[in-house]
């Protein structure tokens, strides 16, 4: 009988607990349920540092630069208040907010920007984005709340640059930036901060309620890493994710799909051919002159209603968007038989298996896609085809990894609603550290120098009208089209700043991100 009154005590005991813990759960959970979570499909990160990699969407939820964008790309303060430039000198002095904080509660200096320029323009850091800040010259440090930076000449765009995410030193100092765990780590002063991140899978964000601006109405944001744009459609469809950029073609799948809507948005963002100068076809010297003649047997409109449907536009220049377009250059119009000639008079012969050949070689080469965007691959195989028809033997191949150093040619991305600087100097100058094509002209260094330092506009625009006239000379990429990005989400979601002109791979969907609420 005693032994029966312990066994039921025993088992009493074991209620209560099993009932205290069921109880903590239903509170976790409802808590969780309370929480506004937005679940984004994003592409996969291996590092996170604005510092050193210019493609990180997440950077502008994490970090804070010295100036910001706002909704119509205008430069606007954030963790500079305010600044003075002095003509004279070619100063810019910066009075800092003196009321932010890092994610692990440090205070922000102005030594935490110094250090951050600073390891922008050390050549061992290899930074895609060193050019941005090859004018500076000086960097001093006034007080806690005050920074000059002393440039070499004008530079129109160095506001632009400026809204880079700053690091902070307290942390990073004395550190190898590349290797760090910081960058897997990453602490800034934005509105959300990391709070965890599983390889591969996912990296979790929560809302920074110290935040010095508005606190975010969303509780965490989730980049849920969703390898392809197909695998971002099943997953949106099946309520996986809340909110992804899909392919043009996809659209048709949630037009009459409730609970989610489809927001069309303008972007700078381009798409080209890419001619690796470096290595393969291109780097030959029977090659020179061909990048002109094929930009000929591209069928552009063809390509936009085909592979886009229609939501984006012929492309003939990187400027070709903005104030800066020169809308008299050479367009390379689709035409086959003056692709033909042009071919020819370069020495190219037809051969009897009707593909050209020059000096014992023929002309063949591949046009590489990353697996991952459905609209590269697809204008990939679409401007091989084209090609081939004019007796190229052309060849597009959807790879894993693109070899930068030794494709022949690729399907490129670039393009900036900001300064025309930025997306030019870079990527068309020589050596400069988004040229990955190794393009090299002269004259398009001189014209994209002297605009960067012109002040005046009217002469700014004809410094980058005869800039755009030089290009087609020897033009660096064939153009195809400008994109517009198709983000399709959930209905429920508010605040996007859906007017907003996008940039490359539709970064600026998150610069109002403070505002996005979960209804």
């Amino acid at each position: 009988m005693k032994k029966l009154k312990i066994l039921v005590l025993i088992m009493a005991f074991l209620l209560v607990v099993g009932c205290t813990n069921n109880s903590t759960g239903s509170k976790n959970s409802s808590s969780e349920k309370n929480e506004k979570v937005l679940i984004y499909g994003s592409n996969d990160y291996t590092n996170i540092n604005p510092a050193l990699y210019e493609h990180g969407e997440i950077n502008s939820l994490i970090f804070n630069g010295l100036t910001a964008h706002d909704k119509d790309n205008k430069i606007v303060p954030c963790l500079a208040e305010k600044w003075d430039y002095n003509e004279s000198d070619n100063t810019y002095t910066f009075k800092l907010r003196n009321d932010v904080k890092w994610h692990d509660g440090e205070k922000f200096t102005a030594n935490d920007v110094k250090f951050t320029i600073d390891t922008i323009m050390d050549p061992k850091n290899s930074s895609e984005i060193a050019s941005n800040y090859e004018d500076i010259t000086k960097i001093e440090v006034i007080g806690d709340d005050e920074i000059k930076l002393t440039l070499k000449a004008p530079n129109t765009a160095i506001l632009d640059y400026l809204s880079v995410g700053v690091l902070p030193k307290h942390i990073l100092d004395g550190k190898d930036i590349i290797t760090d765990k910081f960058n897997q780590n990453p602490i800034g002063t934005g509105p959300f901060k990391l709070m965890n991140w599983d390889k591969g899978q996912s990296i979790t964000l929560s809302k920074n309620g110290d935040y010095f601006e508005k606190i975010p109405k969303l509780d965490k944001v989730v980049f849920k890493i969703v390898p392809d744009d197909k695998a971002k459609t099943i997953q949106l469809k099946a309520n996986e994710i809340d909110l992804a950029q899909v392919a043009p073609k996809d659209i048709t799948i949630f037009k009459d799909e409730k609970g989610f809507k489809i927001d069309i948005m303008k972007t700078a963002d381009y798409r080209g051919i890419l001619y690796n100068h470096n290595a393969g076809f291109f780097s030959m010297n029977i090659a020179k002159g061909l990048p002109n003649a094929l930009s000929y047997a591209i069928d552009r409109e063809s390509i936009v209603k085909s592979v886009l449907l229609g939501y984006g536009e012929s492309a003939y220049s990187p400027l070709q968007l903005g104030e800066y377009n020169n809308p008299e250059i050479e367009k390379f119009k689709y035409d086959k038989e003056k692709a033909k000639d042009e071919i020819e008079k370069l020495g190219w012969k037809m051969g009897e298996d009707e593909v050209y050949e020059k000096d014992g070689i023929d002309l063949e080469f591949e046009i590489t896609a990353s697996e991952d965007d459905e609209v590269r691959v697809d204008m990939a195989k679409v401007c091989a085809q084209q090609l081939r028809e004019i007796g190229v033997n052309a060849k597009a191949t959807i790879t894993t990894n693109l070899d930068w150093e030794n494709q022949d040619s690729t399907i490129i991305g670039w393009g900036s609603p900001f300064d025309p600087d930025d997306h030019t100097y870079k990527v068309f100058g020589t050596d400069k550290g988004s040229n990955l094509s190794g393009y090299s002209n002269e004259n398009v260094d001189r014209l994209l120098q002297s605009a960067r330092e012109t002040a005046d506009n009217d002469d700014k625009t004809k410094l980058y009208k005869d800039f755009q006239s030089e290009m087609t000379k020897d033009i660096p990429y064939t153009f195809i089209a400008y994109i517009n990005a198709v983000y399709v989400g959930k209905d429920n979601i508010e605040g996007l700043n859906t007017d907003k002109v996008l940039g490359h791979h539709g970064v600026g969907i998150f610069s109002n991100i403070v505002d996005w609420d979960i209804k």
